[in-house]
Parts: C-alpha cells; structure tokens; sequence
C-alpha cells in the first residue's frame, strides 16, 4: 500500500479559508503561520464559522511578507504580515484556554467588524504565548487551533463519504479544514494510525476529530445546509466526554518543533491502535 502526501493546508486566521502549499516548516505549535491570528469578540472571546458562517466568504491568499484576505463576494480585500511584534496586549480566549495576545490596529479591526457585521478585533499570537494541547492526550504547544496543530485525513476517507451521500452535489475537502491530506489507501485509515513517518518527519495521531456544523457551511458562500453531518452519522457516531455523542472525521495530530514536509513525500504507517 503506497501512501504519500497528497496536499497541505495553512489557514493564517483561525476560521477563515486557507490555502495550499507545496512545502511547509513545521513550528513547536504546528505549520508555520497556521492560525497565528485569531478574530474574537468584545470579551476576547474567539469568533468561529459555527456562530458567524459568513466568516466562509474571508479567504487567505499567501504574499511574499505576509497574506491578503479577500472577501470573496465583492473582491475586495486587506493584507496583513506574517507576524506582528508589538501593539496593544489582549486576553483572549479558545475554549477554556486562557491566554495573551496582540491586537492589530483599529483600522484592520474595524475592515473585519464590518464584514461580519459585529464588533471584532484580529489579534496574533505571539512566540511569548504557550497554549498547551490537552495533556490527557499528548504533551506539547498549539495556535489558535481548536485543540491540535495537525489535522491529518486521507482522500480516500472523502471519496468514501461522498459516495455515500443521498444528495448528487459533492463537498470539497475545504469543509473539513485539514492540515495534511494523505493519498492513497483505505478509507479511514487514519482512524487507527498512531504514529506515522511524513518524509523524515514524525507524527503522532493522537485524537479523532468531533465535527461541527462547519462542515455543513459552503465555504465559498457561507450557506448552510444538512450535508455532510447527515450522513457522517449514519456511520461516523461515537461516544464523547459524560457520554454525549459526536460525529468523527480526520484525526488530531502532534508533531516535532522543527521540520519541513512537501507534498508527494512518502508516508509511512509506524505503529496502529
């Protein structure tokens, strides 16, 4: 069985679209420049696709010293830097985790508020914040993911849900918002992958993805619709924390603080559940 590294994914801002890359450096807390900046509320509280679906339409496109997010509906768009050194310090929050970051300008904050239609504010993560994944899973740093660095899927896993699906239209990989797209194999492979070799660099897969309602949002409209969760539960259903029951796709993943991946390197299975 030969499997290699189909495609790999970076989204600057957390909950905005991302874009591919032929190569990527791998960081103590995931790709480089994956999800460094985070949009949040008044509360410092992070705003996200499942509350804001229109946050589909805001795409990343890499630039030479940073990215531009264009609004795909009217075409016009903002840049931004890779990194930001200075400026006013926020506490913000993913989840439960509690931590700094900076903010960007009122002018960039005041673009994004008016594109969502809420009062936001874009902050960055800078190298003095250390979020930590849960320890109950692995040990080690990530950005404003939602938990993990990596999010791991193979195309096949895709290939395998769409033909399961009733309803003739196809969803795209984009509504999963992998880090790292696996070719070749079965589908769902990775469900019992627990460590794996991409090139020279080792992962470890250490948590199956819960899926949201994000899944269901056209990531190029912001629409909402009942597929692919419909029919990830017919099939995908297991049991979560007090027993409340999610829908899986992908696995979360940890990596080395250091690294470099490209697509079409080999992709090694080391060890299994």
């Amino acid at each position: 069985m030969r499997l290699s590294l189909a495609s790999i994914h970076v989204y600057p801002i957390k909950s905005l679209g991302g874009f591919q890359v032929d190569a990527a450096q791998l960081t103590d807390r995931g790709l480089e420049h994956d999800r460094r900046w985070m949009l949040v509320d008044t509360n410092g509280c992070f705003i996200s696709q499942r509350e804001i679906p229109v946050m589909a339409c805001l795409h990343c496109s890499p630039l030479s010293n940073g990215s531009r997010v264009t609004d795909v509906r009217d075409g016009t768009s903002i840049d931004l830097p890779w990194t930001m050194d200075r400026g006013d310090t926020h506490r913000v929050k993913v989840w439960d985790d509690d931590m700094s970051a900076i903010a960007a300008g009122t002018e960039i904050g005041s673009w994004f508020s008016k594109k969502l239609g809420l009062d936001a504010t874009l902050v960055f993560m800078p190298e003095m914040t250390e979020r930590k994944v849960d320890p109950r899973y692995a040990e080690g740093l990530t950005s404003f993911s939602d938990g993990f660095p990596y999010l791991i899927v193979s195309q096949t896993s895709l290939v395998d849900l769409n033909e399961r699906m009733a309803v003739k239209e196809r969803v795209g990989m984009d509504r999963f918002r992998p880090n790292i797209v696996i070719a070749g194999g079965n589908a769902y492979q990775e469900d019992e992958w627990k460590s794996i070799v991409i090139g020279d660099v080792p992962f470890e897969l250490v948590k199956p993805c819960a899926r949201c309602m994000i899944t269901t949002t056209d990531q190029r409209t912001g629409s909402r619709g009942k597929e692919p969760l419909r029919t990830l539960a017919l099939y995908r259903k297991s049991s979560g924390a007090e027993g409340a029951v999610k829908v899986d796709f992908a696995m979360n993943a940890v990596g080395p603080p250091r690294g470099s991946i490209h697509v079409g390197d080999m992709v090694q299975v080391l060890a299994g559940h």
